[in-house]
């Protein structure tokens, strides 16, 4: 194989969505399947260990939220860019992935040709944002919002306490979110069931919810969790 080449990981928990994309990137000479993923935690361990050039995600992912996994694939392989496919326009999404450290966003009514191009720009370094959502930093508080999300100072207030949850405690507001028990977490993540309680209620009063109905919904609400999974 050329070394030219752009290895790609395919990270979407929908098989017939990852057959078609698999099928799109093979009738084409300048892009190669490195590997696949269905959840993002399997996402981030497969960008490890392949190193591919870009990831293409979905934001709505098991386990781990695609924006999460995001994070930590970017700190763990800085040279892997990640490119959003999603079904989700609303600008909090897109803000979320580019402070995350995203490389592009697209939507995935994205025609073929655009996806293929967006893969390619990725990989050369430029940001590919879908014509739909690229207002969203155009505009000019956009800026002023992407700053505050790096500082760590949008965690004041409303929604945007979710930016002064930990790493560990967004993963574990997805699982609750998802319906894992306490043990189940435990077991997935090797935890003690102890230290998942204690994640579980900082989690609980940084967000100011009263339990865990209320902790599911906010979930729902921000995106983390999709609730026709």
């Amino acid at each position: 194989m050329s070394p030219e080449r752009i290895r790609i990981l395919l990270a979407d928990d929908h098989d017939i969505l990852r057959d078609g994309l698999r099928a799109l990137f093979e009738a084409v000479d300048d892009i190669e399947i490195a590997g696949e993923a269905r959840t993002g935690r399997e996402a981030v361990e497969e960008a490890e260990l392949l190193r591919p050039d870009v990831v293409l995600m979905d934001i709505s992912m098991p386990e781990l939220d695609g924006v999460e996994a995001c994070r930590r694939i970017r700190a763990q392989c800085p040279d892997c860019r990640v490119l959003f496919l999603t079904m989700h326009e609303a600008e909090e999404y897109l803000l979320r992935s580019v402070r995350a450290g995203a490389a592009g966003y697209v939507i995935k009514r994205t025609a073929a040709a655009d996806l293929l191009a967006a893969v390619r720009a990725v990989a050369c370094g430029e940001m590919f944002l879908s014509p739909s959502v690229a207002h969203a930093l155009a505009d000019e508080r956009a800026p002023v919002v992407a700053a505050r999300g790096r500082n760590g100072l949008d965690g004041l207030d409303g929604e945007d306490r979710y930016s002064v949850l930990t790493g560990r405690e967004r993963e574990i507001l997805q699982l609750v979110g998802e319906g894992y028990s306490n043990q189940d977490i435990a077991d997935l993540l090797t935890l003690s069931v102890k230290t998942v309680q204690s994640h579980r209620a900082a989690v609980m009063q940084k967000l100011d919810l009263r339990d865990v109905t209320h902790l599911v919904r906010y979930a729902v609400r921000k995106g983390i969790v999709d609730p026709e999974r």
